[in-house]
């Protein structure tokens, strides 16, 4: 496996909250892209992913492996409509205690702009073991209570021209890009 910094700093990414957030603002993140930049900018060498399990997501789920991501699945449900519903919140606040308690890294950086996680925020605070919080949304939509705590936030929407996925330039009449 690649080794994406010379420091221990854990990333824990609510991916349903990243995926959302970042697809209200319009367009698509770089994954790949997203896991060097949490490496380069946050000396991050670990970034787990909590994410609901469905088998059709199978690739997707190959891909953010092969970027760098340690996924960590939630079963899925499906509600009435037949949507699926899987809950991940508990499942990182519960790891990043334990590994908290357990030593195993330096200082966190949480992805999410759920309100849930103020609670981790504050204790994450109090040991002295929090980065940044990133916020997959806009400014606005971040959640007070995650503001509230005074944890420095950084915005992914500012980082869309690095953290973006590129398409590639259509060829100009002359076949050259």
């Amino acid at each position: 496996m690649k080794r994406f910094s010379n420091k221990n700093n854990y990333a824990y990414i609510d991916g349903a909250n990243l995926y959302k957030g970042v697809s209200s603002l319009g367009w698509k993140l770089d994954y790949a892209r997203f896991r060097v930049w949490l490496g380069e900018k946050y000396k991050v060498s670990k970034a787990c992913i909590f994410i609901g399990l469905i088998p059709d997501f199978k690739d997707l789920y190959r891909y953010f492996q092969e970027s760098g991501f340690i996924l960590v699945y939630k079963e899925v449900i499906y509600d009435q409509d037949g949507k699926p519903k899987g809950n991940c919140d508990a499942d990182l606040v519960l790891q990043v205690a334990c590994d908290t308690y357990e030593n195993k890294y330096e200082k966190a950086v949480i992805v999410s702009s759920d309100g849930d996680y103020a609670g981790l925020v504050k204790f994450l605070q109090l040991k002295e073991k929090i980065i940044a919080l990133l916020s997959p949304a806009k400014h606005e939509k971040c959640s007070i209570l995650l503001k509230r705590t005074g944890v420095p936030i950084s915005y992914i929407a500012d980082k869309k021209l690095t953290l973006e996925v590129h398409k590639e330039k259509a060829p100009d009449r002359d076949r050259t890009l």
